[in-house]
């Protein structure tokens, strides 16, 4: 399978060559934005049996660094797509570094720009072929490997049912083993339980059991150990289930620490790129709603200075990422003397500390305008959980469960929950829920989702 997949890509990447040659010099469009004036070169410059070994010592390595030659079954196509881009994006670099020592590489700008988009888009196209191709074919009955599952209990019989569900995984489970003598000889969800741990070792050579898959729990440690030191010389892909599903609120990831494995039990999609990617986005938005809202800034400036004694800012202290305090900006909507007898407490509706300027701000969320200031200084982003007060925090994490889950990503000055109607003082249990679901489901056209969604709920008090 990894020499076809290996084929198939190179075979994808010089067809990608050979096509960029004549999208550059054969194409009217790219003719007449970019003439050529130094004559036509031949097919030959630029594929040829040198070029065609240099791209397979630069590609094959690139692809195999990010793993696409270890094939995974329940890889996804994201996933898949992803590792392509970044294994091409890989090998271009390393071919430009090349080219540098290597005079008779000498592609044209325009040349090179096309080959690796085409070469991206054909590698995608030829790989999730033949990843349908297999689906089907694992559907039909065909390229299975038998599994069989240590554990009948409900760590076990989750993972089983995932299985049902994803038959184009081409996993059979083919029987069970487990120590609980009411179970043996029961039929679970299309397996019968064989025997017990004890048994292991027998009926992985009588079933030709290929994957044995371990999911006690931990209360079954010693059990567990046994199981390993039995199967040990068997020469079976050996896979653990960790009983540690209550204890996951995100997806969890594997992290290699000097060749030590250690579960990541909170892992978010807010790290590495993703992270950065999303910087760009908040620094650029930011910068350009601060330009473009100059004059309506300068208004409002105006309209609370007019209003009312004090300062045009408030500052005050919030909490965001991995816990950290900092001091959040707003035009100041209330009295200065606001919070002298009643400490932190929500504004509510027609609070009487409110001023008359700031009741419109509020109304219209422009009194959050000042907090893209704190956007741009990476306290917080244009999406994400909103910020509350540290005394408030303190309260909140005591009576309701996973609350400071939310400080593993930035604070938003919009978020999903805010454009789902749950602003200032409302349910914080529901507040939670949705802020939970955006840090497990975050993407940047989630985040564009949001900021578009928020033009429309301008008109609901934003605390």
């Amino acid at each position: 399978m990894v020499t076809v997949l290996g084929l198939l890509d190179l075979g994808m990447t010089y067809a990608a060559l050979a096509l960029a040659y004549y999208a550059r010099f054969y194409s009217d469009q790219f003719v007449s934005l970019f003439p050529v004036e130094h004559g036509l070169p031949p097919l030959s410059h630029f594929l040829n049996p040198v070029v065609a070994v240099i791209i397979a010592a630069v590609w094959l390595p690139c692809f195999h660094f990010n793993g696409l030659y270890h094939p995974r079954r329940g890889r996804s196509t994201v996933e898949e797509i992803y590792a392509v881009f970044n294994a091409i994006l890989m090998g271009g670099l390393v071919l430009i570094g090349v080219s540098f020592f290597y005079r008779d590489i000498t592609y044209s700008r325009a040349v090179a720009v096309s080959f690796f988009v085409i070469d991206f888009l054909l590698v995608c196209l030829s790989r999730l072929t033949l990843r349908s191709l297999l689906r089907e074919m694992r559907r039909r009955g065909f390229n299975l490997r038998h599994i069989m599952i240590a554990g009948a209990g409900e760590l076990g019989r989750r993972f089983a049912e995932k299985l049902q569900h994803h038959p184009e995984v081409g996993l059979k489970l083919v029987g069970w083993v487990d120590d609980d003598p009411s179970k043996i000889g029961r039929e679970l969800l299309g397996a019968r339980v064989m025997g017990t741990l004890d048994d292991v070792v027998r009926l992985l050579g009588a079933y030709r059991v290929d994957q044995l898959y371990i999911a006690l729990p931990l209360s079954a440690y010693r059990r567990f150990l046994k199981v390993l030191g039995d199967i040990r010389q068997e020469g079976v892909q050996v896979k653990v289930i960790p009983d540690l599903m209550q204890y996951i609120t995100f997806q969890a990831g594997i992290e290699d620490f000097d060749g030590i494995p250690v579960i990541n039990l909170t892992q978010t999609p807010l790290r590495g790129w993703n992270s950065m990617v999303k910087r760009i986005m908040d620094i650029a938005l930011a910068a350009l709603a601060i330009i473009g809202l100059a004059p309506l800034l300068a208004l409002i400036i105006a309209l609370i200075k007019l209003d009312s004694r004090g300062p045009v800012f408030y500052r005050q202290e919030r909490m965001g990422l991995d816990r950290r305090r900092f001091m959040i900006f707003k035009f100041r909507s209330m009295h200065t003397d606001a919070e002298e007898h009643t400490g932190p407490v929500f504004a509510r509706a027609g609070d009487p500390r409110v001023t008359r300027v700031g009741r419109v701000l509020r109304s219209l969320s422009l009194d959050e305008l000042p907090q893209l200031l704190n956007v741009l200084k990476g306290e917080m982003s244009l999406v994400g959980p909103r910020p509350e007060r540290p005394p408030f925090v303190m309260e909140f994490k005591q009576d309701i469960p996973n609350y400071m889950i939310r400080h593993q990503v930035k604070s938003g000055m919009t978020g999903w929950a805010q454009v789902n109607g749950l602003r200032g003082n409302t349910c914080l249990e529901k507040r939670l829920e949705y802020d939970l679901f955006y840090i497990r489901n975050w993407s940047l056209l989630f985040d564009v989702y949001i900021i578009f969604l928020t033009f429309f709920t301008l008109h609901k008090n934003a605390v």
